[in-house]
């Protein structure tokens, strides 16, 4: 029950036009705050409190970081733009099924990486309703797709969420660009919520990569993205990856738009693609690899068989996706289409432009 010293301490009625102080709402609000049924929360969010959130609402591990981290000064800005006020980040890990992800039909690993997908943003919404509740603003990024696209090709992402959750200790980032966790290694998806107040307890970075540095995801990337030096090439991942998003969808888009007829759309695009296609329309895209994250034996639940029979392993994880007989998509003339073409000549290689560069201009007709 408030005492009185409690209602002195609530702050003065605000001076308000007498049609609006006239609102029923606005005089039920005022008529709580003079009693002192206004609590207002603590400044500072329990670590302990926090993290039984997040686990409960279904993450598999969760741990917070300060804005003010310096491995997030990139982020300062878009975090603040996306909820003005912002003081911390609590990212979340979501395990995902390791067999479904290693699959060679793609419809079995693309169906386990959507439901992880939707299982995180279902996670991180109560997240955020559950910290609203408790007096907090508080705010949770898409996971993956849908993104900003009116940004596009620049950063659309509102928030990086590997950043954040390698900044706030869950894991680090492997040769392969994805994170490992030291217990579920890379076949995790990730979470971030963005929230106005500081936090008792953050994260702190791991003191070793998880990344055994055993080259699989290098061996096993058909278009040569991932360098065994450390290197990445973005827009051999992308152009092949996400043939199915965004840049590949321009490709196509452009493909049926300078097509003459069906038959000329039909020597371009083969009916396998135009399904492959509708199908990213109608459901959640597909990616078209992924097998860098599929033959990783980082973390502690996942290394064991590949410690215990290394080439077992091999044959049984990395070689079906060598082996699949698919399409590699590629820039013309980029080191992706002669790498493919070179270490697995049994998958056609095709030509496309990615959506990068912009069409041809025709000739104006005299």
């Amino acid at each position: 029950m408030a005492t009185r010293r409690d209602a002195e301490r609530q702050p003065p009625d605000p001076k308000l036009p007498p049609k609006l102080a006239g609102h029923p709402s606005v005089q039920a609000v005022l008529a709580r705050r003079r009693a002192g049924d206004v609590a207002s929360p603590p400044a500072v969010i329990d670590a302990a409190w926090l993290r039984e959130l997040c686990l409960a609402a279904g993450a598999d591990d969760a741990a917070a970081v300060s804005l003010d981290h310096p491995n997030l000064a990139g982020e300062r800005e878009h975090a603040l733009a996306a909820l003005p006020g912002t003081r911390a980040l609590i990212a979340m890990v979501f395990r995902m099924n390791r067999d479904n992800c290693r699959s060679p039909a793609r419809s079995v690993a693309n169906q386990e990486f959507h439901q992880t997908d939707e299982q995180a943003n279902h996670a991180a919404r109560n997240v955020t309703r559950a910290l609203q509740d408790a007096g907090y603003r508080a705010l949770n990024p898409s996971v993956g797709f849908p993104q900003e696209m009116g940004r596009y090709p620049g950063r659309i992402w509102v928030v990086a969420h590997k950043t954040v959750a390698v900044a706030a200790g869950l894991g680090v980032m492997g040769l392969h660009r994805n994170v490992i966790h030291p217990k579920f290694g890379d076949f995790v998806l990730l979470a971030t919520v963005l929230v106005d107040a500081q936090v008792s307890g953050y994260g702190q970075a791991l003191e070793y990569n998880p990344c055994i540095d055993c080259k699989l995801c290098v061996a096993a990337c058909p278009v040569g993205a991932i360098g065994k030096d450390g290197d990445f090439d973005f827009f051999a991942c992308t152009t092949h990856n996400y043939r199915e998003f965004m840049s590949g969808f321009t490709d196509w888009a452009q493909t049926v738009a300078d097509s003459q007829d069906a038959a000329d759309y039909r020597s371009r695009v083969t009916d396998s693609e135009s399904a492959s296609m509708w199908q990213s329309l109608t459901s959640p895209p597909g990616y078209k690899s992924g097998y860098c994250l599929a033959v990783c034996p980082g973390g502690e639940d996942v290394l064991g068989p590949y410690l215990e029979d290394r080439k077992t392993f091999m044959d049984t994880v990395l070689r079906p996706l060598q082996d699949k007989e698919e399409t590699l998509y590629v820039l013309p003339g980029s080191h992706a289409q002669e790498y493919a073409q070179r270490r697995f000549p049994h998958k056609p290689v095709k030509e496309v432009t990615g959506g990068w560069q912009p069409p041809t201009r025709r000739p104006a007709s005299s």
